[in-house]
């Protein structure tokens, strides 16, 4: 078939339209892969959760195909405004945690684009023959975007795990021929991270000492720092474990070896994966199941779900509450700080003065003191590395934002960490005190029941409430309103640089304003 010129060149800019709609939307579906940890079922049941988001994006690619069928010229011209339409729907925007352009990504990248030429080769073939088909793929390749993303993951399968598995055994060496490196594994549902930094500034009083950066809590990112950043010169090496799916932790507990084991709080973040709290208790029980004979663990003595697990292995407990191995006690806060004194297993005692706020640092620095005096720091020697303890970034980080004391507590999402960053906010009595939050997220089916609790603890403390995002909102609003929490003081907004406009018009009455900012939900979300 003979085409003429103006075909041709509508059927070039029709296809550039859908090459240009194609690659954003596959770097859409990748991002959210990646953020989904790379796991195919929970990228499933992340598009599950956004069909509506999905589906008219869908339907409008669809409208493409009668246009083409019967409008002719006509029918691609608008065929290639709506695929214009689409790229624009999947522009890259400004995210929380971009996508980084790992070697993975870029393998995964050039598979899909493979496969998505093949269909596309296979389009144009079909112009030239059964006309009618080559919308109807153009089409299907472009609806098939999440799973082409899915199909290239698995064919990539094979690589990736040798990829992988060369990476492990280079860190597993690097390790054995380090056999004096003192190795600490922190876990827990929440307070890991900021456990971690804490007794990594307490132990530079007597060790050079490495840590897992960052959220780098994986197998894989524990290897990659092991690969990266471990060095001969270094004498411990703290390791930041996270968890989604039961045996998680065993897995990095088989690359490390640990000695040391910190199980830091017991509850039900990310349930939606786990299913069960018991899971959630075998999963964070496999650091200090992993211990050798002569390690030792240190479990939060105060966390019910921690005490109700039989351990009989040696351990020490830490905590505010009575008959902790190591217990801080006297504890006295203030929107200055905090004073604390500790008491070891020995009956020595120290006191300690700390710039961050609440019982729940107070809790987590006292952890950090019971591993580092277990390892042959004085008490003493620690009151100054208190001192020094720096807030972790996004971890009630009190921050000067104008004339608005902001308290970033962004990378929070459970109850007991709802609940504390609550009761630091009413230390600031004599401010007016405002809640930013989109709420919490992976609870599974008690998501909308803590929601709701958390309102009603705002209640408590806030003048104002600000709700960030739709899906979220309800519940909060009914547990603040049905805690007698006034309806006009309750604000939705849509997105966080709404929440902080709005806070710099809410009248103060004259009081200086403190707000929390309460979870930042990432971009799958």
């Amino acid at each position: 078939m003979i085409l003429d010129t103006a075909t041709i060149v509508l059927l070039v800019l029709v296809l550039m339209a859908f090459l240009l709609s194609w690659s954003l939307a596959a770097r859409h579906f990748l991002h959210m892969f990646q953020l989904n940890s790379y796991k195919p079922k929970v990228q499933l049941d992340w598009l599950k959760k956004n069909l509506n988001s999905l589906v008219p994006k869908t339907l409008l690619a669809l409208f493409t195909v009668p246009a083409i069928i019967l409008w002719g010229k006509t029918g691609l011209a608008i065929a290639g405004i709506i695929y214009i339409i689409l790229a624009y729907f999947y522009k890259p925007r400004q995210a929380k945690t971009p996508l980084v352009y790992t070697r993975r990504i870029v393998r995964m990248l050039i598979t899909s684009g493979i496969i998505m030429l093949v269909l596309l080769a296979a389009a144009v073939i079909l112009w030239g023959g059964r006309r009618i088909l080559f919308p109807v793929v153009l089409f299907g390749t472009y609806a098939l975007t999440p799973l082409i993303i899915l199909l290239a993951n698995f064919i990539n399968k094979p690589v990736e795990k040798a990829i992988n598995h060369g990476f492990i055994k280079e860190a597993q060496q690097i390790l054995a021929d380090m056999p004096d490196l003192k190795i600490i594994g922190i876990t827990g549902s929440f307070g890991k991270t900021s456990v971690k930094y804490y007794l990594t500034t307490l132990l530079q009083a007597k060790y050079d000492v490495l840590m897992t950066p960052q959220n780098y809590n994986t197998t894989l990112g524990v290897v990659r720092t092991i690969r990266e950043n471990l060095r001969a010169t270094h004498e411990v090496f703290v390791c930041e474990m996270g968890a989604r799916n039961v045996g998680d932790i065993k897995e990095i507990c088989d690359l490390v070896h640990p000695q040391f084991g910190v199980v830091t709080a017991v509850g039900e973040q990310h349930l939606e994966s786990f299913k069960t709290l018991d899971n959630i208790k075998k999963t964070k029980f496999e650091l200090p199941n992993s211990l050798p004979e002569n390690g030792m663990a240190f479990l939060n003595g105060d966390d019910e779900n921690i005490k109700s697990v039989q351990y009989t292995r040696p351990h020490v407990t830490y905590g505010l509450d009575s008959g902790n191995g190591y217990q801080a006690f006297d504890v006295s806060s203030s929107e200055k700080g905090t004073s604390f004194e500790v008491k070891a297993p020995s009956g020595e005692t120290a006191k300690f003065t700390t710039k961050l706020l609440g019982r729940h640092n107070v809790l987590n620095i006292t952890g950090a003191i019971a591993v580092a005096h277990t390892m042959g720091i004085s008490l003493q020697a620690l009151v100054p590395q208190v001192k020094k303890i720096e807030g972790v970034p996004h971890r009630l980080q009190l921050i000067r934002n104008g004339e608005t004391l902001l308290i970033d507590d962004a990378y929070n999402s459970n109850p007991a960490g709802t609940r504390a960053a609550l009761e630091t906010l009413g230390f600031f009595e004599a401010h007016f005190k405002i809640l930013v939050t989109p709420g919490m997220v992976e609870l599974g089916e008690k998501q909308d029941e803590y929601n709701e609790a958390f309102g009603a603890q705002a209640a408590k403390v806030c003048d104002h409430i600000i709700l960030v995002g739709r899906r979220q909102a309800p519940p909060i609003e009914k547990g603040a309103l049905g805690a007698g929490f006034p309806k006009e003081k309750l604000t939705i907004v849509d997105t966080i640089q709404e929440a902080f406009s709005l806070i710099a018009q809410i009248n103060a009455q004259g009081k200086p304003k403190v707000a929390l900012l309460e979870n930042d939900l990432p971009d799958n979300f």
